[in-house]
């Protein structure tokens, strides 16, 4: 189950990835850290497919944690795109403090979405919502249900 769990977070990886090189679509700084919660499932599911068992179950409870991190920074995300609040990045805002040096201008704004699929009205940011809700809840399913005994 661990090799599936990394496997499934190494395909969110691709598909951002795959979108910054080759479709050439810029990623914001929340689009940015949108991929950290992935780069560690996809390290603790390598880990859980080589324990045994036991220390493999416990490694994939951390993924379910990490994956509703995923689903959270998904879905800020989302509300800074329908602009249902500001990005708590400054440099999303470019927010002005007095004092504190110039903010860093993104090269693409927070609040503007990011369309994968141009006739699909779901930005980027919310298909990461759903992706890792479906993914932490599935997981979750298999780390909560008795692993079975055989005789």
């Amino acid at each position: 189950m661990g090799l599936l769990v990394a496997l499934a977070a190494l395909a969110a990886l691709g598909v951002a990835y795959g979108a910054q090189d080759f479709l050439r679509l810029v990623p914001c700084p929340l689009c940015l850290w949108e991929r950290w919660p992935y780069r560690v499932v996809f390290v603790l599911g390598v880990l859980a497919a080589l324990l045994r068992p036991a220390g493999g179950r416990f490694l994939l409870s951390l993924a379910v944690l990490a994956l509703a991190a995923a689903a959270a920074l998904g879905l800020l995300h989302t509300g800074v795109e329908f602009h249902w609040w500001n990005s708590p990045l400054p440099e999303c805002n470019g927010i002005l403090t007095p004092g504190a040096p110039l903010p860093l201008v993104p090269s693409k704004p927070c609040d503007d979405p990011t369309f994968l699929i141009p006739s699909l009205p779901i930005s980027m940011a919310a298909m990461n919502f759903i992706y890792a809700t479906a993914f932490a809840f599935l997981l979750l399913t298999y780390v909560s249900r008795k692993p079975r005994r055989f005789r």
